[in-house]
């Protein structure tokens, strides 16, 4: 017989809803805003009008997503005193200054040099102008700072006691709490990923634009550039990834068991399930593709090290196997085709044909969300392995909701879904019927060149310079 969804569940629903939404402006903003401050400082020093345009024409995109991601933020802390207050109760004392800190930083650096990047181009010097680019990049920084030290303790909590009335205060040093063991290596993955997320949008723009005029000197510079990214931070981030998975074997044991499908332990080395369906009502892995001991070569680097498995936490304490399973996959597999675009666009480049190359530029083009998917895989990897912990072995998902009735959720969530679809699905159209537009051009282009023909760049376009600010 169909069971009406509890409130608790629709409020876990509602979160999950609105987080994933807003996680995705963020994952824009901050690497957008590192690119924005590049091409203005290349701008400075080279003189070349190509940069500024691409400033021009990328600034636009940075205010309707930073625009966006504010809006969606907000929505979400006030989820904390309507549908959290238990866990806001409880935990405040830890997380509220964190909080007050993103706000006295990250805020206040981006609201008051804000204004000037988007308007003060022809208002302020050149170098006063790059500053408030530089400052507005660094406040995107310092709100990843604060929000992952946040989520961080949650995972792995430190530097605290539990009072009388059972709340968490702060006990000893607040750089236990910021610093706690596993902040530096979510920090490093997830800023890598929002630079990565941002290379393959850049990329994969430059690359629809080559498809058209593969001569067009903006496009080229917005690929070639991407790709660099591509190639040199995509392997990086492999490397971060498997740092950040041994972190969290140590400190978070069964999150890493559901994400390798693992239900029984091993003795002698586990092994690698690449692909399979999780059973967790037989508690195993059906129709798996398996690699023999690779998983211990992997977590333990020795191919015979034991590895245990969820027959040793207590089925109350272990995460929903399935969704983790999966969405660990998505994440991994979609890093992989990051590497391998810029393992490509390489060998193109080698080849003096990265600009002309149509399947190079089709999969970039491609791989144009791969960024955002990627970072929603890996959220859910991390929130939902966590469960059934809000902070983690200390407070339970279903110690922290407030004590409301299902309908006023379910009526809540319902008016979110509506509301979202409509101004972020409009917002989004929009800012896609703005990337799809020529790029403006202040300079001669170079001719569509034959594919047979093509390769670098000629020099006497791509050198010429000009102190000319574009309106």
């Amino acid at each position: 017989m169909f069971e009406l969804p509890t409130a608790l569940l629709l409020a876990r629903v509602q979160f999950a809803f609105t987080v994933s939404f807003h996680f995705l402006f963020p994952a824009i903003t901050i690497g957008l805003a590192s690119y924005l401050a590049v091409l203005e400082g290349l701008w400075l020093r080279t003189g070349r009008s190509e940069y500024m345009d691409l400033f021009k024409y990328w600034v636009k995109i940075f205010a309707l997503v930073f625009a966006m991601g504010v809006v969606s933020g907000i929505v979400m802390s006030y989820q904390f005193g309507t549908n959290w207050a238990v866990f806001s109760d409880r935990a405040g004392p830890v997380i509220g200054p964190l909080m007050a800190y993103e706000v006295l930083t990250a805020f206040f650096l981006e609201a008051g040099f804000l204004g000037v990047m988007l308007f003060g181009m022809h208002r302020v010097g050149k170098k006063l102008h790059f500053l408030a680019t530089l400052m507005v990049a660094l406040g995107t920084f310092f709100s990843a700072f604060w929000i992952l030290s946040v989520n961080s303790w949650m995972q792995t909590p430190s530097g605290f006691a539990i009072n009388t009335a059972g709340q968490f205060i702060p006990n000893g040093s607040w750089l236990e709490i910021i610093f706690n063991p596993s902040f530096p290596y979510r920090l490093a993955h997830t800023v890598s990923a929002a630079y990565l997320t941002t290379a393959f949008i850049v990329g994969s723009i430059g690359a629809f634009h080559l498809l058209k005029n593969s001569g067009n000197p903006r496009a080229r510079i917005m690929f070639s550039m991407a790709m660099w990214m591509a190639a040199i931070v995509a392997p990086l981030q492999i490397i971060i990834g498997d740092m950040h998975g041994l972190n969290t074997l140590e400190h978070q044991p069964a999150k890493v068991m559901a994400m390798e499908g693992h239900f029984q332990s091993h003795k002698d080395g586990a092994p690698l399930i690449l692909f399979g369906i999780p059973n967790s009502a037989l508690n195993r892995v059906d129709y798996a593709i398996e690699i023999p001991k690779a998983s211990s070569l992997i977590l333990k680097h020795d191919l015979h090290a034991p590895l245990a498995g969820l027959d040793t936490v207590p089925l109350e304490n272990r995460p929903p196997v399935g969704i983790v399973f999966w969405s660990f996959r998505i994440m991994v597999g979609l890093g992989f085709l990051m590497a391998g675009l810029g393992l490509l666009s390489l060998y193109a480049r080698y080849r003096g044909r990265l600009y002309v190359s149509r399947p190079l530029l089709r999969f970039a083009v491609a791989m144009g969300p791969s960024g955002l998917i990627a970072v929603l895989a890996g959220w859910v990897t991390t929130e939902v392995g966590r469960q059934p912990w809000t902070v983690y072995g200390l407070m339970r998902t279903a110690e922290s909701a407030s004590p409301l009735a299902a309908p006023a959720v379910a009526a809540s969530l319902a008016a979110f879904v509506v509301i979202y679809f409509l101004v972020f699905g409009a917002g989004v159209l929009y800012i896609i019927k703005l990337l799809s537009k020529a790029l403006v051009s202040h300079e001669p282009e170079l001719p569509d060149l034959p594919v047979r023909t093509a390769g670098i760049t000629p020099a006497p376009a791509i050198a010429h310079t000009s102190t000319h600010i574009p309106s």
